[in-house]
């Protein structure tokens, strides 16, 4: 009995010097993890067609509908879907500004027949306008872009509706006045369809400021910008829609007051 009681008395003070250590060596443990920082969790990147938003891709590449090179998406929101008239997507906001009638430039171009013109008091102003950016060398989405406006000019003819059409080049150093009026004839432009060109500083100036401003004249969009100058209306929409949708956009614009 006396020895089991001595037994008692060795073994305790070692348990509870046991539970002691073992309390003060998760104590340090949770100091330790405490002052560890967390890694940020890496981000992976992702690139999306700013006129398809559903095609996307893990790195850098062009856009199987459109060719239209994909850009970097730093937030999931910076490209949402919009309505119906104004197109399948909308640009980034750093890249896509708002576009008014004040903010159009009256810069000196020139026309596919050599013609100097203010770009906004003589294509611009009091009109319903239709723009879209083309260049004459391209092979990939400039040659249907410029088919459809083609058919779209036929179709608003039809309708009876007064629109002026506009060709913008985005190689001005190229583009000369002859080269876009073989490359209008090319596709038949008729009457109030303007092929427009001028001095390179001048063009740049007029491509930034309607928001479609490109460092690659290959990367340019093919978004068409709609616009009613006389009740200030403005919207953007996707050049490769059918003839019939694009019409529909432009004869709503054409209806604003």
């Amino acid at each position: 009995m006396k020895q089991n009681s001595r037994l008692v008395k060795v073994l305790v003070p070692c348990l509870l010097l046991c539970l002691m250590c073992a309390a003060g060596a998760f104590r340090k443990s949770d100091l330790v993890s405490a002052q560890t920082p967390q890694k940020p969790q890496q981000k992976i990147a992702r690139y999306a067609c700013p006129m398809h938003p559903e095609v996307t891709a893990s790195k850098r590449g062009r856009c199987p509908k459109c060719g239209m090179s994909l850009r970097l998406v730093t937030d999931d929101a910076a490209i949402t879907a919009t309505s119906s008239t104004s197109g399948p997507a909308n640009l980034p906001t750093d890249e896509a500004p708002a576009i008014s009638s004040s903010r159009i430039p009256d810069i000196q171009v020139y026309d596919q027949n050599g013609k100097r013109l203010n770009f906004y008091s003589d294509l611009i102003k009091g009109k319903t306008v239709a723009i879209n950016f083309i260049f004459t060398t391209c092979t990939t989405i400039c040659p249907p872009l410029t088919a459809t406006f083609r058919r779209v000019q036929q179709d608003l003819s039809e309708r009876g509706l007064p629109v002026q059409l506009i060709s913008i080049s985005v190689d001005p150093s190229t583009d000369t006045p002859e080269r876009l009026r073989d490359f209008s004839a090319k596709f038949k432009a008729g009457p109030g369809w303007t092929f427009v060109t001028g001095e390179k500083t001048e063009i740049d100036s007029l491509l930034r400021a309607l928001g479609v401003a490109v460092a690659d004249k290959n990367d340019h969009t093919p978004m068409i910008l709609v616009g009613n100058d006389a009740s200030g209306y403005w919207t953007r929409t996707y050049g490769l829609s059918s003839p019939a949708a694009l019409v529909k956009v432009i004869a709503e614009a054409a209806e604003r007051k």
